[in-house]
């Protein structure tokens, strides 16, 4: 592609992750044996995984405790990671296509669930980045896992298929999880869906500092 510069436009190549790992294993130089050490490590390591999927669990809670995050919330995390992937493998068997079609599908659930996409709570929180459900508390979690499993039941009993009869499970699954928040919400008096992010502060550390009654 070109790059404009003070002395006219510049070709400029540009990378993606598997291109620079492919780059790195390449250079005949010493100095990058230590990345293809690094990566030989991470390859080994999901070949591992794969033999034995427990190990990727292990591995996840580890890596979210080290990053300052609590028990309690990691084992949310971590449950709703199989909700999700349940849904996802309930998709693939209908006829959804990867990717583009499951981000539009969970936008649906997540319009219905929050009142927001995915692309607009990730602004609410001013992330960039970073994975939206990394920064939820876990009121966020609990009704996020509410309406991907309601969806995952209603395309089952529903025998949804394809794109379309899909998205109308995920709005239903969605709104079962939006009226569970509101209703909550009501009773409570405060809102479900939070501005907060862990970007400054541990998510154990911000767990501490709430409210006892937040």
């Amino acid at each position: 592609m070109a790059f404009p510069t003070a002395g006219g436009p510049q070709k400029l190549l540009c990378w993606h992750t598997e291109g620079i790992f492919r780059l790195i294993q390449s250079i005949p130089s010493p100095k990058a044996e230590p990345f293809k050490r690094w990566l030989a490590k991470v390859g080994y390591e999901r070949v591992q995984e794969i033999e034995d999927p427990e190990l990727a669990s292990k591995r996840t809670r580890a890596l979210y405790r080290a990053k300052g995050y609590s028990d309690v919330w990691i084992e949310r995390r971590m449950r709703s990671i199989a909700i999700r992937d349940e849904l996802t493998d309930e998709w693939k068997k209908r006829g959804v296509k990867e990717q583009i079609e499951y981000a539009i599908l969970a936008a649906e659930i997540s319009k219905a669930a929050f009142g927001l996409t995915p692309s607009e709570y990730t602004a609410l929180k001013g992330l960039k980045r970073e994975n939206l459900r990394d920064h939820m508390t876990d009121l966020e979690l609990i009704f996020s896992m509410l309406g991907e499993a309601a969806t995952t039941e209603i395309t089952r009993t529903k025998d949804a298929q394809g794109l379309p009869e899909s998205k109308t499970a995920a709005q239903e699954g969605g709104t079962v999880a939006g009226n569970a928040r509101r209703e909550l919400e009501k009773k409570s008096g405060r809102k479900v869906v939070s501005r907060e992010n862990y970007l400054d502060a541990p998510e154990s550390i911000k767990r501490l500092s709430r409210p006892k009654d937040a």
